[in-house]
């Protein structure tokens, strides 16, 4: 018998592509039961991990929100100590914005949150369920030769790559490898083998702190994507959204709007008033240089905050987060281009 301890994982199932199954009667896809993750899932036991899980009320991604975000990461939080790593299954569509939200809400973790799906039911003869599964079960286990574990961060696995969770953004439909990180290295790839990129690897310090629980984010967020035509009435009504504490303001090329006098002001009367507006590029590769260009320093003048090369996702649950903080206005606009995750380069 072996004196090496099994890998213990805890795999928290949210919903979502990958949790359904046909039903042979009727023909549908219906929520499956993880209590019989094994039987359906055979090769599992082939990795001779300790795997338990935790089945939420299956919910199709597109209903994920913050008390989604906290109900996840209150279990994290509440068997932290229990287990090696965490594996959950989660719909693609908002993927994305969970990932990013963990981030947040998980600091100073030192273990791996690997959040993967599939594009397929793993009940499908061909499914890339069952790969993504199995893969996030390895690197949720994986360690160091020093034994501390591989991953310590939130990040997303599908199919050849996995991400960092706060860099990550679906880019297909479609495709099996459908998420992306375009503005930092992939954290892993994955081929006949895992061979993780160590320097891209988030590093907890050489004394890891406790975990850190922050389940509150304020939902008083919204974002305001920028198109050619758009008119001074439409501006106006939506800054004048009631309540409203944060915008993600998704602009041209490197940061830039239009320059007329009507929207400049529109936009510095709204910063007056105490709305933190942060200015994110519509392109998926690159990010907010505010002034290489005038357009872009005129929103830097008005008040705008760069948000560099965050993706749109972190920049909303960035927000999120911080207003959930309890911060004021000024403190959000100073943290909000700090990294607090990894989230950002600066």
């Amino acid at each position: 018998m072996s004196d090496i301890a099994k890998p213990r994982i805890l795999i928290i199932y949210t919903g979502g592509t990958i949790g359904m199954i046909e039903n042979p009667e009727t023909r549908s896809l219906e929520p499956f039961d993880f209590t019989h993750l094994i039987d359906n899932v055979p090769k599992i036991k082939m990795l001779e991990y300790d795997i338990d899980n935790i089945q939420f009320t299956p919910i199709d991604s597109s209903d994920m929100g913050p008390e989604g975000w906290a109900e996840i990461a209150t279990a994290i939080a509440d068997h932290y100590d229990e287990y090696d790593g965490f594996v959950v299954l989660h719909g693609t569509d908002t993927m994305a914005y969970t990932a990013s939200a963990l981030s947040f809400m998980l600091q100073d973790l030192s273990k791996p949150v690997i959040i993967t799906g599939s594009q397929l039911p793993i009940g499908e003869v061909r499914t890339d369920g069952e790969e993504n599964l199995i893969t996030a079960l390895q690197i949720a286990a994986a360690t160091t030769p020093a034994g501390a574990p591989m991953v310590q961060e939130v990040a997303i696995l599908f199919e050849n790559y996995l991400w960092r969770g706060n860099r990550s953004t679906k880019m297909s439909a479609d495709n099996f490898n459908a998420f992306k990180s375009n503005n930092y290295p992939g954290l892993a790839r994955i081929g006949l083998g895992i061979h993780f990129d160590e320097a891209a690897l988030r590093r907890v310090t050489t004394d890891p702190k406790r975990l850190r629980l922050h389940t509150r984010m304020d939902r008083d967020v919204m974002f305001l994507d920028l198109n050619p035509g758009f008119t001074q009435s439409t501006m106006q009504h939506l800054l004048a959204t009631p309540g409203i504490k944060g915008i993600v303001m998704r602009t041209y090329g490197a940061g830039n709007a239009p320059t007329d006098t009507w929207f400049l002001e529109a936009i510095r009367r709204t910063v007056d008033r105490g709305v933190v507006i942060v200015n994110v590029s519509q392109c998926v590769n690159g990010g907010v240089h505010a002034r290489r260009y005038a357009a872009g320093d005129l929103l830097t003048r008005c008040g705008v905050i760069s948000g560099r090369d965050m993706t749109s996702e972190a920049a909303i649950t960035k927000l999120m987060y911080l207003f959930g903080l309890g911060l004021t206005p000024h403190q959000v606009r100073s943290l909000i281009g700090t990294d607090l995750c990894g989230e950002i380069t600066i």
